[in-house]
């Protein structure tokens, strides 16, 4: 197998891609990927530079990885600031670094791709060989891999990698037939809560609708990108997504496309966006035009649950932090990263602080399952 370094996903087909698994989730996705780059969302100047990696047996895609040149920690929901500051207290650069991530998507999912059968844990193992290897050609200070799942954290685990986790807040369908069973499952509460929350939107004369993403037309997708804008704006924050990057989804990932529309007397006030995988609903970007209590649970939260009811998916996951959600039925789940620091000071430094930080992260999450908003018992995932 020989290693090489693209700058644009579009030097790798999307069939070769795709046929190594990354299909399996919507975000690794060559459509999702390529689309970012296509339509302008990433770029060097945002400190985004595409370097995917292609391991090849003459000239046949045997394994990839998504993978970044990074000149900040923007959009990575991983936290290392503080590293970059300790580096820059010593006169070095931590910048740039290696990322093996998706771009402003805090999803779990694969981020080594080898595809099935014999030798995958070999082509796993290249993959991260092949990484290290790029740092030290580049003379750079780190490569990380974010939100990896269970197969790539079994590769990583054995390799000289630190690992790193945090918690989400996930929801789990249990069977539940409808919205209403899911509410007899919480408590006394907690169920009244959500209650009058959705009571507070239907006052205010909003409905919601569902629509997937070959169900919206142009003018829709304009006024989604709109609120999204909006709401990024009214916040203080960048909004990475173009216009063009969420007609692109529309098209080329139609199904997967989910998105709530909130009206009142036909104007659209409020949108979520989601993707859906085969057995998971992510929910990823919301806007809306005016403040109406309640509104941002229902359309981020309830309908989604209420989707996946509906359709029989396994899990909801709506994003990053919030511990708002444990009371409307979402409970704490791992998400790991790993990390390659090439100074072994600092490696070992950092190794220390992990270590620490993981005691406190396993206590906080014994304080958020004292607040399980369930009537019986719940562990998480």
């Amino acid at each position: 197998m020989n290693a090489r370094f693209h700058e644009r996903l579009d030097e790798i087909s999307a069939a070769a891609w795709d046929a190594l698994g990354a299909h399996a989730n919507p975000f690794t996705a060559h459509a999702f990927l390529a689309g970012l780059e296509q339509t302008g969302c990433i770029d060097r100047h945002a400190g985004w530079q595409a370097h995917h990696l292609g391991l090849y047996e003459g000239d046949t895609l045997v394994a990839a990885a998504p993978l970044y040149l990074k000149g900040n920690s923007h959009g990575e929901f991983v936290f290392d600031r503080s590293w970059a500051g300790a580096y820059a207290r010593h006169g070095l650069d931590y910048y740039p670094k290696l990322l093996g991530a998706v771009p402003y998507s805090p999803v779990t999912g694969p981020r080594l791709l080898a595809g099935a059968g014999d030798g995958v844990q070999g082509r796993c193992a290249a993959l991260v060989g092949a990484i290290t290897q790029e740092v030290e050609r580049l003379g750079l200070s780190s490569a990380h891999v974010n939100f990896v799942d269970d197969i790539d954290t079994a590769i990583l685990d054995d390799l000289d990698w630190l690992p790193r986790f945090d918690w989400q807040f996930h929801w789990h369908n249990r069977g539940w037939p409808d919205f209403e069973a899911f509410l007899g499952a919480l408590t006394a509460k907690k169920r009244k809560n959500i209650r009058h929350e959705r009571a507070q939107v239907a006052r205010a004369g909003i409905t919601c609708e569902v629509r997937h993403g070959d169900e919206l037309d142009d003018a829709d997708w304009r006024a989604l990108h709109r609120l999204y804008l909006a709401t990024f704006d009214a916040h203080g924050n960048h909004a990475a997504l173009t216009s063009a990057f969420f007609r692109h989804l529309g098209v080329a990932m139609p199904r997967q496309v989910v998105a709530i529309l909130c009206r009142r007397g036909g104007a659209l006030v409020a949108m979520a966006l989601c993707l859906r995988g085969h057995d998971t609903l992510y929910g990823r970007y919301w806007g809306a035009s005016e403040h109406v209590p309640g509104l941002h649970f229902e359309a981020c939260y309830y309908q989604g649950i209420d989707y996946c009811l509906r359709h029989g998916l396994a899990r909801f996951e709506p994003g990053a932090q919030g511990e708002h959600k444990i009371a409307r039925g979402f409970l704490p789940v791992r998400t790991r990263s790993f990390h390659f620091i090439a100074d072994p000071r600092f490696r070992a430094a950092i190794a220390d602080a992990l270590r620490r930080e993981a005691v406190a992260l396993e206590r906080y999450h014994d304080d958020l399952l004292a607040h399980s908003p369930y009537a019986g018992r719940d562990e998480a995932a």
